[in-house]
């Protein structure tokens, strides 16, 4: 099965943290990121593997309807294809990303 129909949708966000009710506001959001199949891939950047276009934009829908009052989210969907030819440039910083086509999960 190639991955031309898969979609990879990454969400940024800046959220504030000032009061207790930011703070609230920005867990919330994060368990429901994670309650529907986010993965975290940088400090405020989560990702998500969708099967098709259709079901990318129901999840774009869902993060609609639970966005926190205050602050910024953008989410930006993109093929498999061109998800994978991403690049990771890393100085003297360690990870265990692969950066190859090791790194595709299918579901």
């Amino acid at each position: 099965m190639s991955n031309y129909r898969y979609m990879r949708s990454l969400l940024m966000f800046d959220l504030p943290t000032l009061t207790a009710k930011n703070r609230r506001d920005y867990r919330h959001f994060v368990k429901m990121l994670k309650r529907n199949g986010f993965i975290q891939f940088q400090e405020s950047i989560y990702v998500k593997l969708s099967m098709n276009d259709s079901a990318a934009k129901a999840m774009c829908d869902t993060i609609k309807n639970n966005i926190p009052p205050d602050g910024l989210v953008s989410m930006l969907t993109v093929t498999e294809n061109q998800f994978s030819k991403i690049d990771f440039l890393l100085g003297s910083f360690e990870t265990d990303i692969v950066n190859s086509d090791q790194r595709v999960v299918e579901l």
